[in-house]
């Protein structure tokens, strides 16, 4: 059984670790976003539908499935889907102040701002009223729909608490009530490994997006889950059956 790892060159350089342990616990080629050979296995790890997309048309398993990495893509389409299915979300309107602007297919905090003041509306950015916790987050790992850990983060100095910019990060126990929130979550999914990011208001988790090719820093660094042999073991199982 032969797999491909499917990274750009700009994010392989970023993700080294990460395929490494890829390459440790699956037989598997890196190969990039225009490779079109033939392989048993699929990882897309470029935040593009449509890369996995061509796989799936020629009966290849790929992990994440495109529909997924759709959803996880486009911060619009995704909200949409979760407000329609009862998961509470932060309300979008781009009209009141202050707001959060985001690029729809924005990560890791990049692109977005905290605006004081109306502007004129930008297609292909979604403005969401802020939570009353700014610079707190919680990122929930999945495999294969399960819960595998969480984390919190928080930043003093910025509104994002992101790790990749400079926030703090923690492991997080989920009570019951957050537990049930997150397994309907998965539940609407199909996915095989993901982070699902929750904010906090009013005392309560909502949802703010979730990550197709979520990253393992922080998992590795305040736990002793490896992670990334857990999802290829999953992977390995998978590909039995």
């Amino acid at each position: 059984m032969k797999g491909v790892l499917i990274y750009s060159e700009k994010e392989a350089v970023r993700n080294a670790f990460a395929i490494k342990k890829f390459k440790e616990n699956l037989n598997i080629d890196l190969v990039n976003p225009d490779f079109r050979g033939n392989a048993d296995f699929v990882i897309n790890r470029t935040n593009d539908y449509k890369v996995g997309k061509y796989f799936e048309e020629k009966g290849i398993r790929v992990f994440n499935p495109s529909k997924l990495s759709r959803l996880a893509n486009d911060k619009q389409y995704c909200y949409e889907f979760m407000a329609e299915n009862g998961i509470p979300i932060m309300p979008i309107d781009y009209t009141k102040t202050p707001v959060i602007k985001k690029p729809v297919d924005g990560h890791g905090g990049q692109g977005v701002v905290l605006l004081d003041k109306a502007e004129p509306f930008e297609k292909n950015y979604v403005y969401q009223m802020p939570c009353d916790t700014l610079g707190k987050d919680l990122r929930v790992w999945a495999i294969g729909g399960e819960i595998i850990a969480a984390i919190l983060r928080e930043s003093e100095t910025d509104f994002r608490s992101n790790f990749c910019l400079g926030g703090s990060a923690t492991v997080y126990h989920l009570s019951d009530t957050e537990k049930t929130l997150v397994k309907k979550v998965i539940s609407l999914i199909d996915s095989d490994y993901i982070g699902i990011d929750f904010l906090f208001h009013s005392g309560q988790l909502v949802f703010n997006e979730i990550e197709d090719t979520v990253g393992a820093r922080m998992i590795y660094e305040k736990t002793d889950i490896d992670i990334i042999r857990l999802y290829c073991d999953y992977i390995k199982k998978e590909m039995e059956n």
